[in-house]
């Protein structure tokens, strides 16, 4: 499993009974996780410092209760770049830390590009509120951030402004990514990396349908016709347990079918308790780098 060592402003604390404890910044939350099918805490005082706690329904959903006053946003940092966070519908913060060791991986492969590039193209897809995009801007590439929700993409401006990066090469689109995609193709777009966080299931900004099983295969395949000459690297990362890694593997060796497939690897990504030994598995990134 990969896991950074480079987050300061998070810690996951400890972990029990399908929760999680977690320091964001100067805030200590408890958040369901329902791989977490243990009961002892290792660490019981600190439950007791605890700001809020997101509490599943019976029916579906939950809401937030704050057990001590708390900002309705505030921020952390990763390295030099800032992420704005709030306390989101169905648990979230707005930020997934695991995704760290990406970010230090798509910097430092931008970084080395950039050496023999003028420019460095980034095409990310589903971007949520940003994260990459804002670690892909802060290494000197170009990105196209592309995510159906308008609140998300004005999330990941703020975040973009935050980490004073605003003057970066940066397109924001709220679209439906298949349609953008198939767009991108019609004009003749070409692209050095590509980066696709797909949900399980999800809508379009016009009410398009997306099934991870039905959909990604096609996807990735109309991606490939986006690549540049000579790429960098093309990073899935799946949340989902309908869909193993070697499934991901098998699309990106049928997608990418002129590429190398001894380039196409597969990591579980997590988060490690800083009281503890013990990792906490929160999704696979399969990639196909260009190693040259």
């Amino acid at each position: 499993m990969q896991t950074t060592e480079n987050l300061k402003d998070y810690e996951l604390l400890d972990m029990a009974n399908g929760e999680k404890l977690e320091r964001w910044g100067e805030y200590i939350l408890i958040r369901p996780d329902p791989q977490i099918v243990w009961d002892v805490k290792e660490k019981p005082e600190l439950w007791k410092k605890a700001h809020a706690r997101y509490d599943r329904s019976s029916t579906g959903g939950g809401s937030w209760e704050n057990l001590k006053p708390m900002k309705s946003t505030w921020s952390i940092k990763y390295k030099d770049i800032t992420f704005n966070l709030k306390q989101m519908g169905f648990k979230h913060t707005g930020l997934f830390p695991e995704q760290a060791v990406n970010w230090d991986y798509m910097m430092d492969k931008i970084v080395e590009e950039k050496k023999s590039k003028k420019e460095i193209k980034i095409l990310n897809l589903f971007s949520y509120t940003g994260g990459a995009t804002v670690a892909c801007l802060r290494a000197g590439a170009s990105v196209c951030h592309v995510d159906s929700s308008q609140g998300m993409v004005n999330w990941a401006k703020e975040n973009v402004k935050s980490s004073k990066l605003q003057d970066s090469s940066v397109r924001f689109i709220v679209d439906d990514v298949i349609k953008f995609v198939q767009r991108e193709i019609r004009r003749g777009n070409k692209y050095d990396g590509i980066i696709m966080d797909p949900p399980s299931y999800g809508r379009g900004s016009n009410g398009e349908v997306w099934s991870i099983e039905k959909d990604l295969f096609y996807l990735v395949t109309e991606c490939s016709k986006l690549l540049s000459d000579d790429p960098i690297f093309v990073i899935i990362n799946t949340y989902t347990g309908g869909l193993s890694g070697t499934i991901i593997q098998n699309i990106l060796r049928m997608a990418l079918s002129k590429k190398d497939f001894s380039n196409i690897s597969t990591n579980e990504i997590g988060l490690k308790c800083s009281n503890s030994s013990m990792l906490l598995p929160c999704g696979i990134t399969t990639k196909w780098e260009n190693n040259k």
